[in-house]
């Protein structure tokens, strides 16, 4: 590979092979069904000294790695929603928070028992805490699992593990300052002070300086994306010049901008940039892997792997099932936090900068990401299969009455004749017209909380379930229901509520909803099965009110 290595020495040349390769390990990704944070690791590995030995524009690389971590901590400070925390209740708190202390102080004692010292013992434990947000959003959105209980609710300790590594990384770098102990305590006086600083005057920026400065660059998109760029890296090198990391300023320019009507515009336009900038973190962070060293830690990263992949989960369904929810509420939102972050890397480059880490304990939590990331994504891909073989199991993390989701308790002895699953669009006005209509008493079941939240205060009848969940009918009393209408355009599911209600014996009328008219096909041979066509029926329905009626009456206008 000499030839390579020649080929690299000009920058352009060396990028050009780097961006090749990172298209082809994605592409590899993607057929794996793996995040694009595992091939990026994996590429600055293969470029890296131990392989191919590209990567020779050390100084380029970690100047965009730079910039992509002061990018991706922008992104996480604009998407900090601090009422989905509320709107989630305290379990968001409670089970983030809880998360972190239970897993930092078990994989302390871990580390310690794994001969590891007290220093890297606390790094190691620290960084085994924090969940990918990204991977854990990118995961739940492709599933549509984003809304649901178990989705908002990891979305929401996820929020509270990403302010807890901020407050860490503040620590970090103060102590990183420090020298003796009363030099510590003026630098610990000093960080406070600053943060003062930095926080007041970013607040006095979120008031009055950037909603009429960003209303004003909103009349060009570029230059609305330009400026939220600029405002990351100043603010990332302000932070720094007081003495924080980069990232803690670029974290605080995030959240001024959270509360713009913007945000989306932005957050949308800087995304693929965060992308293509942490590809060159991970890079940056390969390259400097010895293969050799790692080589030395898979025993303690395989022992850690396997804590971060069942312990976590573990203590998410402790935590959720004490608090009153079910065990598919729990296992699903415990998923979540089977593997760790590349914030967990960045935390371990942060420690290695200031002299807390050798490179052979860097090499170890970098494993550890690599392991986890790469089986937790099929653990949550496979969630549904993967409860089904363990739900027997679950039932110890299960109160005896889950009263958090128990409204099923209420409505078990009700009846009614309509039962609607999917309260979207179609299925809302579906509800509608049975109860203008008020021939029959209906049920709505939906999985977006706040869905539910609405329904109940407008008094309607309704229950939190997922389609997902095999036990959903179990809880109902469908004796004198007459129809099923799922309005939920998924062949799966519908082929999955199809036998569940026939495990159920009921003999009435089921409707499906398809997008195309092809699927509907797959149910014909079913007697009581009917498919709802939406774009369809929407045609009829205006071709027989509004274009029927012109056409007609040029007809007649013709004749005559």
């Amino acid at each position: 590979m000499t030839w390579l290595a020649n080929l690299s020495q000009n920058p352009f040349y060396e990028f050009a092979i780097i961006l090749s390769l990172a298209a082809l390990l994605g592409a590899l990704g993607q057929i794996l069904k793996q995040p694009l944070i595992v091939m990026f690791i994996a590429l600055g590995i293969v470029v890296g000294p131990s392989v191919l030995n590209v990567a020779q524009s050390k100084e380029n690389i970690h100047l965009l790695a730079e910039v992509g971590i002061a990018i991706l901590l922008f992104i996480v400070g604009l998407k900090l929603d601090l009422r989905l925390i509320k709107s989630t209740g305290k379990i968001a708190l409670m089970t983030g928070l809880g998360q972190v202390i239970f897993t930092s102080v078990i994989g302390y004692f871990l580390g310690i028992s794994l001969g590891f010292s007290t220093l890297h013992s606390f790094y190691i434990a620290v960084a085994l805490t924090f969940s990918s947000t990204i991977i854990i959003v990118k995961l739940l959105s492709d599933k549509k699992e984003i809304d649901a209980l178990h989705g908002q609710i990891a979305i929401g300790f996820l929020i509270v593990q990403d302010i807890v590594v901020i407050l860490v990384m503040i620590v970090l770098s103060t102590i990183g300052r420090g020298g003796e102990d009363a030099m510590m305590v003026l630098e610990i006086g000093k960080t406070l002070l600053y943060s003062f600083v930095l926080v007041g005057a970013t607040v006095l920026a979120m008031r009055y300086i950037i909603p009429k400065l960003s209303f004003f660059l909103a009349k060009s998109v570029e230059m609305l994306t330009l400026f939220a760029i600029a405002w990351a890296v100043l603010l990332a090198m302000i932070s720094e010049l007081i003495g924080f990391s980069a990232e803690v300023g670029a974290f605080l320019a995030g959240v001024s901008l959270a509360s713009s009507p913007f945000k989306e515009v932005i957050s949308g336009r800087m995304t693929s940039l965060r992308d293509f900038l942490l590809l060159f973190f991970f890079v940056n962070l390969g390259a400097g892997l010895n293969l050799g060293v790692i080589g030395t830690q898979v025993p303690a990263a395989f022992v850690f792997s396997i804590f971060v992949l069942i312990g976590n989960p573990i203590i998410v369904l402790i935590i959720m099932g004490s608090m009153g929810y079910r065990k598919r509420t729990s296992f699903l939102a415990g998923l979540t936090v089977a593997q760790i972050s590349e914030f967990s890397l960045i935390f371990a480059g942060l420690g290695y900068t200031v002299g807390h880490l050798t490179e052979e304990i860097v090499g170890l939590i970098t494993l550890v990401g690599l392991i986890t990331i790469a089986l937790s994504t099929y653990m949550i891909l496979y969630s549904g299969m993967l409860y089904q073989f363990l739900a027997p199991v679950l039932k110890v993390f299960e109160k005896s009455d889950p009263y958090r989701e128990s409204q099923m308790k209420q409505l078990e002895s009700s009846h009614f004749e309509v039962l609607i699953l999917g309260l979207g669009r179609f299925g809302q006005k579906v509800a509608d017209q049975v109860q203008e209509k008020g021939h029959a008493e209906y049920l709505g079941i939906d999985f977006d909380p706040q869905v539910v939240k609405s329904w109940q205060e407008a008094r309607k009848k309704i229950m939190y379930g997922d389609l997902e969940d095999p036990d959903l009918l179990e809880h109902l009393s469908l004796d004198h229901t007459k129809c099923v209408i799922c309005t939920v355009p998924d062949y799966h599911h519908s082929i999955k509520l199809v036998n569940a209600l026939d495990k159920s014996n009921f003999k009435g009328q089921i409707f499906l909803t398809a997008m195309h008219e092809n699927e509907s096909k797959y149910f014909d041979h079913l007697l009581n099965v009917k498919v709802l066509l939406p774009f369809e029926m929407a045609a009829q329905n205006f071709y027989n009110a509004h274009l029927s009626p012109i056409l007609n009456s040029d007809s007649q206008n013709t004749e005559k």
